[in-house]
């Protein structure tokens, strides 16, 4: 990525350095956890760099897009792998196989507030587990890096996580458990004790803010996978919680200097204003 940058004379970010983490920091976080940390962010570098393939137009640029994908695939393949190896791997709620093909007769299949509520889809089963399983690795995520901050407005940041993460994990829970399907588990016991900074502040607030950010989302996509209307408006209703969320996460990393401005457009008012 500097290459490409430095060959369009492009000022490359600062990111982060060796200064934000601390090898020598005792275990934060169990190994189980870790694996299912990493199936997470394959599974988002997939939908990024799927999405950038989609986008751009220049060879070197879709050249390594397409060696990202392929990481993020073989990172996915290797973690799935070891945990059903292990033991380890959570599998989503099975449904009944179908006994034959069936079209869509009566309006009630977009029902949910009033009169008969059909059984939710297949494809419905998979966000709701996927969603709930993703709060509740953010949960435990922020958990850690709760007992690692060193700001206090972080910490107090952090913890508001948490709670909004159980909050809206009970609410997606509460929906496959009235249709008589399983809900996944926590992750709180995968986190330690220690108290002894991995990370720093910094890295936190990004890491924390670009999850928040996948999980709009995911909960964008699970809203055009929708068709029961009471579904759907539960996911619109948590958006504005969580998008609050993130400003104020965004506010914080503002005001200590952590947040490197992407590039803008030109501002053609200030250029004209001399």
């Amino acid at each position: 990525m500097q290459e490409l940058f430095k060959k369009e004379n492009f000022p490359v970010p600062i990111g982060f350095t060796d200064q934000d983490v601390n090898p020598k920091a005792p275990k934060l976080f169990s190994d189980t956890f870790v694996l299912m940390f990493f199936r997470s962010m394959s599974i988002l570098a997939m939908a990024a760099s799927s999405a950038a393939l989609g986008l751009v137009t220049r060879a070197d640029i879709v050249d390594f897009h397409k060696r990202i994908l392929n990481c993020a695939v073989k990172l996915q393949d290797l973690t799935r792998d070891l945990m059903l190896e292990q033991g380890t791997y959570i599998r989503p709620p099975y449904i009944s196989t179908p006994d034959k093909v069936d079209f869509v007769k009566r309006d009630h299949f977009l029902a949910g507030f009033f009169g008969h509520k059909r059984p939710i889809t297949s494809v419905k089963v998979t966000h709701l587990f996927s969603n709930i399983q993703t709060n509740m690795i953010g949960k435990a995520l922020i958990t850690g890096y709760a007992q690692i901050a060193q700001d206090q407005e972080v910490k107090e940041f952090l913890v508001r996580g948490m709670q909004i993460a159980q909050h809206q994990a009970n609410q997606f829970s509460e929906i496959l458990i009235n249709e008589d399907l399983p809900a996944p588990m926590s992750w709180d016991s995968a986190v330690t004790d220690s108290t002894v900074p991995v990370f720093s502040d910094k890295f936190i607030m990004f890491n924390v803010s670009s999850m928040i950010a996948a999980g709009i989302g995911n909960y964008g996509m699970a809203i055009a996978a929708s068709p029961r209307r009471d579904i759907a408006l539960k996911y619109a209703s948590l958006l504005p919680e969580i998008s609050q969320y993130a400003e104020g996460g965004a506010k914080i990393m503002i005001k200590h200097g952590w947040m490197e401005e992407p590039p803008q457009a030109d501002d053609r008012d200030e250029i004209i204003q001399g």
